[in-house]
């Protein structure tokens, strides 16, 4: 067991949301912002972002690392940054706004497409298209209902065709 290995999750919980250099066997270097480590292997998890928002995970296996070191702490910013990185998408906390936002792209998207769609509910924001599928805020494919499977597996595939082109 080597020195990273015999730490408790506790000491680890030190690493983690900030910039890191793990030095591990045969002299490999990575960096990044460390997600979180395994409790059980010590694996590390790394996030290096990239141009357009788009993000690099790296696993290095508990037993290969030698050292870590924390070359930059990591502010509020940066922490809600990292865990939208692993947060589910329903999970995401959006703001009335961006819901309404949300709402009405894909209404007007499904009535451009000859969908037809309204909006129930107390305050409309469950959509519901063609009378046998509805739509629950923030409105992605996880969110479709229907107790027709084929309509329901078409529409969940267009909707997120939908969200990926956006």
């Amino acid at each position: 067991m080597n020195h990273w290995q015999s730490k408790s999750p506790l000491d680890w919980e030190t690493y983690v949301n900030k910039l890191v250099k793990v030095v591990a066997v045969e002299k490999h270097e990575y960096e990044g912002w460390l997600l979180t480590v395994d409790p059980v292997s010590a694996s590390i998890v790394l996030a290096t972002f990239l141009e357009n928002e788009k993000v690099s995970i790296s696993f290095i296996m508990g037993h290969a690392v030698q050292e870590v070191e924390i070359l930059q702490e990591g502010d509020s910013a940066m922490k809600q940054r990292l865990d939208r990185i692993l947060a589910p998408e329903e999970s995401r906390a959006y703001s009335p706004e961006e819901l309404e936002k949300r709402k009405n792209a894909l209404k007007a998207w499904l009535e451009t497409n000859h969908i037809p769609v309204g909006e129930q509910g107390e305050l409309g924001r469950t959509l519901s298209v063609a009378g046998v599928l509805t739509i629950e805020p923030p409105y992605g494919p996880e969110q479709c209902s229907s107790s027709n499977e084929i309509i329901l597996a078409r529409l969940q595939g267009l909707l997120q065709g939908f969200l990926d082109g956006q």
